[in-house]
């Protein structure tokens, strides 16, 4: 049941952005226990000066191809299962849409069950409200 917000520099294609979300979805089916069928992904595209990131901070260098992934997730996943994860999501968007390693930075945050609600006013995680 994650959410992720995608954040990169204005001027992809539709088809671009397509191939991002499809091959992060895969990723995550493959890698972090997620239902193939729960997808929920923002694409945020910036201009230049409203996306700002250091292009040598650790895993550098970083393009203008560079994509922040903010994932939040309903439940904790163990260092393996993670690092599986970025390990193959990294492979993925290398395939398509030809993403560089470098340019693939990824944040995880981990939320309580009764901090969602998937619609009709409902904490639907949460045992006692699904009734």
């Amino acid at each position: 049941m994650p959410v992720s917000r995608i954040t990169l520099l204005k001027g992809k294609t539709p088809d671009y952005l397509r191939a991002l979300s499809e091959s992060l979805h895969q990723a995550l089916v493959e890698c972090f226990e997620v239902p193939a069928n729960d997808r929920f992904h923002v694409i945020h595209q910036l201009a230049q000066d409203e996306l700002v990131f250091d292009r040598h901070y650790q895993c550098g260098p970083r393009s203008d191809d560079f994509v922040l992934i903010a994932i939040t997730a309903g439940r904790l996943r163990n260092a393996e299962t993670k690092k599986a994860f970025y390990a193959r999501l990294v492979e993925l968007l290398a395939a398509t849409p030809g993403i560089r390693h470098e340019d693939v930075m990824v944040v995880i945050t981990t939320t309580a069950t009764d901090e969602w609600s998937f619609g009709n006013g409902r904490a639907t995680l949460v045992d006692d409200s699904k009734t």
